[in-house]
């Protein structure tokens, strides 16, 4: 199995989500980023770095206890893109890719984690990426190859990630979505309908 890391970006300021502190947000009782950090533990790439930014040291004691590796990002009001490179850059150089998992997806599961991990390793031609896609549209986590994206992630800028990038590419290897890959939350309803699911 190639080296693989996973990045765990919970850095934004969640504007659409209102006042409160949306990472903190509850679901089944627990933060939605201990959802996705407990996720990324579960699953194989190692090491996991959590990209802080807003609300740092109180997404720092939600995810308490956890065998993680914290990196604060500075930059996080200048956009997600900040918040990659950072993760990026944090990385172990002999990482040939990572898996991006987004703080605010709390269906995500080790499986899904794993499986991007997996058709990477299984590829007969490393991809440039593997994204879940379901009823044709692309989800969340996405594994980013670094040896072929790194020196793009370098130059991104604003609030996109690896979108952009990834758009017009042969090289990406597609797997099935689900609708936890396709599930954010951005919103208090969303959330609401979260825990309704």
């Amino acid at each position: 199995m190639p080296e693989i890391g996973t990045i765990l970006l919970a850095a934004g300021l969640g504007t659409r989500f209102g006042p409160e502190p949306k990472m903190l947000a509850p679901l089944d009782g627990k933060p939605l980023v201990r959802h996705a950090a407990e996720a990324t533990l579960a699953a194989r790439p190692r090491p996991v770095v959590v990209v802080l930014g807003a609300h740092a040291e109180a997404v720092r004691g939600a995810l308490a206890g956890l065998d993680l590796t914290f990196i604060e990002n500075p930059d996080f009001n200048a956009g997600l893109s900040t918040s990659l490179r950072a993760g990026v850059a944090a990385l172990p150089r002999s990482c040939e890719a990572a898996v991006v998992v987004l703080g605010d997806m709390p269906r995500i599961t080790r499986v899904h984690i794993d499986r991007l991990a997996e058709s990477f390793a299984n590829a007969s031609r490393p991809p440039a990426a593997v994204v879940p896609v379901q009823h044709g549209r692309r989800g969340n986590p996405v594994l980013l190859n670094l040896r072929v994206l790194a020196p793009e992630i370098a130059r991104l800028t604003g609030d996109r990630g690896a979108g952009p990038l990834l758009k017009d590419r042969v090289d990406i290897l597609e797997i099935p979505g689900d609708p936890a890959t396709a599930l954010d939350i951005d919103t208090p309803a969303a959330l609401r309908d979260a825990d309704r699911a």
